[in-house]
């Protein structure tokens, strides 16, 4: 089999390149290193089935062209603009990247019948007064151009289903974390707490910090993910994937760092963006694809502790 990874030098992309790998596919990669690094690929340089890493973007036909020549039977569509606060301030590049980059994919794929295996959110969906675990059928309300450009490219995906016979996969996993993740800003919120704590700084919680979040390890993603492409049942559907616990963003901070005179709240930058609670419905995916999350918190939250110490000495 082969495989095409766009986005596959980002977090869970470089994951998903090494499942993809232990399971003997032939690997192609595209990634603008805007999210991703080169380094995350230093693991797989000499891997026989890692056959091309191509550093450009999707919105490039051209580079598009050159690792579709390959003729891969699935594509995994992780290339994306994936700032929430960056899409507020830049709307713009939202949509290039994720509206008009998915459609070049998709007339790639199109026109080889490829199956296409794409990203979606959990942002997607309206998180006002929701008290109860978010299932697929809960209603959506992108509160941002993130959100809304990630849901307009999985209604263009459904159409390319419905429209010409493509195979089509959308998984929404939740907020996702673990090691290979940045820890700026742009990052998630336990690499930052996580990467603030070992260097001795104070963590910085935007508003009261009851916010809550479904956080689901890496791995367990990238399973899910997997599983999902390889379903026949999964075709035309839309997948959530998530721990099915949430925690507040106090309570996580109180977890990674010891001494709490270190944590202190700050004014939220786009406060219009925040969401309240998310807490997944994952039972779509465990009774079509048999997945489970196999990784605890606080185990997840150890081995990032264990890489980005490995990083930072």
């Amino acid at each position: 089999m082969k495989a095409l990874v766009t986005g596959g030098a980002g977090f869970i992309g470089r994951w998903l390149v090494k499942k993809l790998l232990e399971e003997n596919f032939e690997v192609w990669i595209i990634d603008n290193l805007e999210n991703g690094r080169e380094s995350n690929l230093d693991e797989f340089h000499n891997h026989p089935l890692l056959k091309g890493v191509v550093y450009d973007d999707v919105l490039n036909l051209k580079a598009l062209n050159s690792v579709f020549a390959f003729k891969p039977d699935i594509v995994f569509h992780l290339a994306a603009q994936i700032n929430v606060h960056e899409s507020l301030e830049t709307p713009n590049k939202a949509y290039e990247s994720n509206i008009k980059g998915t459609y070049n994919v998709l007339e790639e794929c199109r026109a080889l019948g490829t199956k296409i295996m794409l990203m979606g959110t959990c942002m997607v969906y309206d998180m006002a007064g929701s008290h109860k675990p978010i299932n697929e059928d809960h209603p959506l309300k992108p509160t941002s151009p993130y959100a809304a450009s990630k849901l307009s490219a999985e209604i263009l995906a459904q159409s390319y289903y419905y429209s010409y016979g493509l195979p089509v996969v959308t998984c929404r996993p939740f907020n996702t974390y673990g090691p290979y993740q940045k820890y700026n800003l742009e990052g998630g919120v336990v690499s930052i707490f996580v990467r603030q704590t070992l260097n001795g700084d104070s963590l910085e919680i935007f508003g009261d910090g009851t916010q809550t979040r479904d956080l689901l390890y890496v791995e367990d993603c990238v399973d899910f993910v997997y599983a999902a492409s390889r379903c026949e049942q999964a075709l035309g559907q839309v997948i959530n994937a998530g721990s099915g616990t949430d925690i507040a963003i106090m309570d996580l901070a109180r977890m990674i760092c010891p001494d709490e005179s270190k944590i202190r709240l700050v004014d939220h930058r786009h406060p219009q963006s925040e969401i309240p609670k998310l807490l997944c419905d994952y039972s779509k995916a465990r009774s079509l694809l048999g997945w489970e999350p196999k990784v605890d918190l606080k185990s997840g939250i150890q081995k990032l502790k264990e890489q980005l110490q490995e990083i930072c000495v």
